[in-house]
């Protein structure tokens, strides 16, 4: 599953908008007839957040968690929709079963913009901590 892009990833023009709008339009028709495509649903919440359609992108991101529940990037975007709509609890938890799942771009997660409100928040020092902890945990032993 790619990356999900950053809400603050370009200032769209009004051609890029009208082009997702256009794109949304068709995903959501798609999702109606099929409502666990999951690559249809991946991409549209991707649309969703680039369009500002936050709390959209976070339904989206709600019904993958529960059609790929042992994906880390799921919960990962899930993190970010959350914290995008000030959810910074529920941001958290997401964000915890990700990297419990496996997610490891820890340098992303560092400067996502998607996840400004969460880093902002006490309770994100227990997530750097986890952070630390598994980045040691996966360097090579090293020596004679």
């Amino acid at each position: 599953m790619p990356q999900k892009r950053s809400a603050k990833a370009k200032r769209l023009t009004p051609k890029d908008k009208r082009d997702l709008d256009v794109k949304i339009s068709f995903l959501e028709g798609i999702v109606r007839r099929d409502p666990e495509y999951v690559e249809a649903l991946q991409i549209l919440g991707d649309h969703y957040t680039q369009r500002g359609k936050f709390e959209h992108s976070l339904q989206v991101d709600r019904r993958l968690s529960a059609l790929e529940p042992a994906n880390p990037l799921v919960f990962y975007n899930l993190a970010c929709s959350n914290s995008l709509n000030g959810e910074v609890d529920a941001a958290l938890g997401a964000l915890e079963k990700a990297l419990a799942l496996g997610y490891q771009d820890f340098k992303w997660l560092a400067k996502d913009p998607d996840l400004r409100t969460l880093r902002k928040h006490p309770l994100y020092r227990g997530i750097e901590a986890k952070i630390r902890k598994l980045q040691l945990a996966r360097r090579p032993l090293t020596g004679p």
